[in-house]
């Protein structure tokens, strides 16, 4: 299969990027789309040209930082896979596909398609954990967990913070992120002792963080590479209501 890629270069956070084309090809169908991107470096190499940057890690929709925005969506066409889970047999052969970072002012551009995504972190570090006393490890069953609120707790444990929900939304809000951490804490006893604590802190951060605001549009569900569901943004806003009603 043969490519025509419109790729954004841009040599650093404050220079002016474009986009630039390539042509890749021989390309099976069944190279994923990372794959192929090397491809097209090695190419470039050959060539003495400077390689395009990317970020990537595990490469099996674990770790979320292959987050590319692929011809207007977030990972790309397929739904609830993530950009190095993406095969070329997803395209035509002799497609012309854009290739660009994720575009949120709070995602700001490092290189190329590699963007700044250190928000989350610091939103996850106001307070997306559990503290407890450290010491020999509890019986399982110690603490009986309803197996709804089990499974709606994993699911929400699922989010793997990749930004897809920031990039796709038109006002680059983190609420699905941040509902995701607040959740899978919220549905559990651990994460009820410092759950008032929490969501004003990770809220705070988040606007902090120059995110913007949710206005149910749904696109952020719909681009979620693990399907994280809007039900947990109306948790968010739950546990945020009784966080401010909840005498300090």
């Amino acid at each position: 299969m043969d490519f025509t890629l419109k790729i954004w270069r841009q040599e650093d956070a404050n220079a002016q990027g474009s986009m630039k084309e390539y042509k890749v090809t021989d390309i099976s169908a069944e190279t994923s789309f990372l794959e192929m991107l090397d491809v097209l470096n090695q190419n470039l190499i050959e060539k003495g040209e400077d390689v395009i940057s990317f970020d990537n890690d595990c490469r099996e929709g674990v770790c979320g930082t292959c987050s590319l925005y692929i011809n207007g969506e977030a990972h790309g066409p397929k739904k609830l896979v993530t950009t190095c889970q993406l095969y070329m047999r997803s395209f035509k052969d002799g497609q012309t596909i854009y290739v660009e970072p994720f575009r949120a002012n709070s995602f700001p551009v490092v290189k190329d398609l590699v963007v700044d995504r250190s928000a989350f972190e610091r939103i996850q570090q106001a307070g997306g954990y559990v503290s407890f006393n450290a010491g020999g490890a509890p019986d399982a069953n110690a603490i009986p967990i309803a197996k709804e609120d089990a499974a709606d707790a994993f699911d929400a444990a699922e989010c793997i913070g990749c930004g897809a929900c920031v990039a796709t939304c038109k006002n680059s809000s983190a609420m699905l992120f941040v509902s995701a951490k607040v959740s899978q804490f919220a549905y559990l006893p651990q994460g009820r002792v410092e759950a008032t604590e929490r969501v004003l802190n990770m809220v705070n951060q988040m606007d902090n963080e120059g995110f913007g605001n949710c206005t149910n549009t749904g696109a952020c569900e719909v681009e979620c590479p693990k399907g994280i569901s809007l039900e947990n943004i109306a948790r968010l806003n739950r546990e945020f209501l009784k966080a401010n009603v909840v005498p300090k």
